[in-house]
């Protein structure tokens, strides 16, 4: 089978407290997953630790030092970002998944990998942890995947929040794209259409942001309109997704209204531009996704997807009575933003 899946029990030391979303229960969740795998045939590994040169090339040294003299300890990071005992380990091995799930999509064996991992990463910023967030996992991932041979890196985020801290590992380089459709205004207020990178990068950072309520069909709408044909014209080496599942319908934090079956369409989209552009590599690492029935079935539908031995068109679920005005009013105000960079029209 041409999936595998990263995942270790481990990420449930990751103790957060009582209330938190962010709950040891969720790495249920993805142990759940990743056995049922298991029991098809498919493959599963346990991830390593990242390295400190590989965490260095996103996170600053002072940074990675504090999060190391937290071990044994329980300590608030920040208002919403927790430290336990073992969090200084299980950050490392949640980094360390993205950076071998990089490596076993680019070897050729395993083109496609899933990272399920937690604490989350996209908001993690250089030297700071936020949104539950303590390493910025998949940035982590892309920048090991520059120095491992591929010259064009693209991200796609669809986590219902902002990732704030990608966007600001590489608003600034013209090697990585990052692709953001996220619920805006919101936390962490970061994501409107014209933050589209600076200098050498400007263009080169893409922020759809949807308004509250949004469905399956305003999703599709951006994905046809701006996310697809960017990818297409920037044609990676490497597809890197931020896989949250917060946007579901059910999940307590997000106000959109996605379903699995949207989740599944957003992934066969990402999968057959990574067979058209970069020979099926693509790697997905999770992130948000609060409600745990939402989560199961939201990661089944995605390991569906990057299981089936085609690519084939995308299924959205089809919603007659919805016009996706959220998605047009996105795509456009992208589209206006980067029209001098990309063909949109």
């Amino acid at each position: 089978m041409a999936l595998i899946l990263s995942s270790s029990e481990r990420f449930a030391e990751h103790q957060t407290p009582p209330g938190h979303p962010d709950c040891p229960e969720r790495a249920e969740v993805m142990d759940r997953i990743a056995g049922e795998w298991r029991r098809q045939g498919g493959e599963v590994v346990a991830p390593p630790m990242a390295t400190a040169e590989q965490l260095a090339r996103v996170h600053d040294a002072a940074y990675l030092q504090r999060i190391d003299q937290t071990a044994g300890r329980a300590l608030v990071l920040e208002p919403d970002t927790y430290a336990s005992a073992e969090t200084h380990e299980i950050a490392r091995l949640a980094a360390g998944a993205a950076v071998d799930a990089v490596g076993r999509a680019m070897s050729g064996g395993h083109q496609r990998v899933l990272a399920l991992v937690r604490p989350p990463g996209h908001h993690a910023e250089q030297a700071r942890a936020m949104g539950f967030c303590v390493y910025n996992n998949v940035a982590v991932a892309a920048a090991h995947a520059r120095t491992a041979g591929a010259a064009r890196v693209a991200i796609v985020d669809f986590d219902v929040h902002h990732g704030n801290g990608t966007q600001h590992a590489f608003e600034t380089r013209r090697d990585v794209l990052y692709v953001s459709a996220h619920q805006f205004p919101y936390y962490p207020g970061t994501g409107a259409a014209d933050e589209i990178g600076r200098g050498a990068g400007e263009g080169f950072t893409v922020n759809l942001p949807i308004a509250v309520g949004a469905v399956d069909a305003d999703y599709q709408l951006v994905f046809s309109d701006v996310i697809v044909p960017i990818l297409r014209q920037f044609k990676p080496d490497l597809l890197l997704v931020s896989a949250g599942f917060d946007a579901h319908e059910r999940d307590p934090l997000g106000g959109m209204r996605l379903t699995a079956e949207g989740f599944a369409a957003m992934t066969m989209e990402l999968r057959i531009v990574a067979e058209e552009c970069c020979a099926g590599r693509i790697a997905a690492v999770t992130e948000g996704g609060y409600d745990l029935l939402a989560l199961t079935e939201s990661l089944r539908a995605v390991v569906s997807v990057l299981a089936a031995d085609r690519a084939e068109s995308a299924r959205w679920p089809s919603s007659p009575l919805v016009s996706p005005t959220r998605g047009r009013a996105a795509a456009a105000a992208a589209q206006a933003a980067l029209g001098r960079f990309w063909k949109l029209s």
